[in-house]
Formats: C-alpha cells, sequence, structure tokens
C-alpha cells in the first residue's frame, strides 16, 4: 500500500522556503490559520484552512474560499492552538505520514507546545515528520530508519516520560538499550557516521531532532 501523506502548515512565522521541496506532489494540505498564507506562497495547493482566522488576511481567506479550499472556523476562545486543530484534522483523514510545516521563530511557549504536541499519544498510529525552521524532526515510537548525511548532528530527546530500551546504529555514539529520561541532555549532539541511523525503542516516544545545516557541533 502506497504512504499517505497529509501536510500541515502552521501559522506564525512562515516555515523555511526549503520545507516545501519535502512536500509530494499531490499531498492533501491542511493550513492551520495564516499557515493558509504561508502555504500559497510557497506553491502548495491547501485543502482545507483550519482555526480562528485572526492573523490570517481575510482578503487571502475570502479568495481561498471562492477557490475551492474548505474553510473550518473555530471560536477565538478555544481550548487548543490552531496547530492542534489542524493536526487533529489531518489526523482525520487517516493518513500513514503526516508532515509539519513551522517556523523556529516567534513566541518560545508556541515553539514548545508544537514540539511536545508532535508527541502526543492521539497520533500514535501515525509518523509524523516536522521541518521547523531549518531543522527536521521526527517522532519515534518503536523503530524508525532517519536519512542524513555522515556528520550530520543529530539529538534524541524523550517525551511525556522516560524512553526506554534505546537503541541506535548509524551513529558515532551508540546507545544500547539505555532509558533517556525527559529533561536529560544524555541523547542530544549524536552524529552520523552513515547516511541513514535506526532508531529504535522498548517503550516510550522520542524526538529525534536533525539541527540543520548551520548547527554547531558543540554538546
Amino acid at each position: 500500500m502506497s504512504e499517505e501523506i497529509v501536510v500541515v502548515v502552521s501559522g506564525g512565522d512562515p516555515p523555511h522556503p526549503r520545507a516545501a521541496l519535502e512536500v509530494p506532489p499531490g499531498a492533501r494540505v491542511i493550513a492551520a490559520d495564516r499557515g493558509l498564507e504561508h502555504a500559497l506562497a510557497l506553491g502548495l495547493e491547501v485543502t482545507v484552512a483550519v482555526g480562528d482566522l485572526d492573523s490570517a488576511s481575510p482578503e487571502v481567506v475570502a479568495a481561498a474560499e471562492a477557490a475551492g479550499v474548505r474553510i473550518e472556523r473555530h471560536l477565538a476562545e478555544k481550548d487548543a492552538t490552531d496547530l492542534e486543530l489542524a493536526l487533529d484534522r489531518a489526523a482525520s483523514m487517516s493518513p500513514t505520514r503526516i508532515l509539519v510545516l513551522a517556523s523556529a521563530g516567534g513566541r518560545l511557549d508556541h515553539l514548545l507546545a508544537t514540539l511536545l504536541l508532535l508527541g502526543s499519544s492521539r497520533y500514535r498510529d501515525i509518523a509524523i515528520d516536522a521541518h521547523v525552521g531549518a531543522a527536521g524532526a521526527c517522532v519515534v515510537r518503536r523503530e524508525r530508519v532517519i536519512e542524513a548525511e555522515p556528520g550530520a548532528l543529530v539529538s534524541l530527546l524523550a517525551l511525556h516520560g522516560p524512553a526506554e530500551g534505546v537503541r541506535t546504529e548509524g551513529l558515532a555514539y551508540p546507545l544500547t538499550g539505555e532509558t533517556l529520561e525527559p529533561g536529560s541532555s544524555r541523547g542530544v549532539s549524536n552524529v552520523f557516521v552513515a547516511e541513514t541511523a535506526r532508531i529504535s525503542l522498548e517503550r516510550g516516544v522520542l524526538l529525534v531532532v536533525r539541527p540543520g545545516e548551520d548547527a554547531g557541533a558543540a554538546k
């Protein structure tokens, strides 16, 4: 069965321009509020725009709706961010993978909430990947194979509790059944020694972050 990907474009600041290169042809696109403008600027065809739409231009929203984009409006006083609403909408489409395009700038609390949200148990049956600014990230629950150039940095961070039985192949500093605790820097600044790395764990959730080309090597 072919992989079914839904792309979610976050609001706030624009995502990195290179992020659009990762979007496969024909993928359905969900825009979170101002993410509608960002998606259109990247040349993406939006399927649904979700949120209170307080940051998106009314003219852009009206033009998108006239062009056939489904607009799902929510009250400004709500219990979830626009990105969370967009992720839930993407998950309702039953994809095998969700790709999030977001900025690393803007409010720190929004950035932290975004990274924690990626590891939510609601999306446990979906592969979650993200481009956050120039960095790449993915969620690992059981096992995933990650690609990068040899010498590239990668960090493994436990989300929502201990990540137990963590094992790695293809990294300079291997983990062999170890437990990574939330709040620990034990998994920070590992290095690819091959073009692929295999990361697995027995229990828990890992956020695997590739900082990007301009990241320094210090731990």
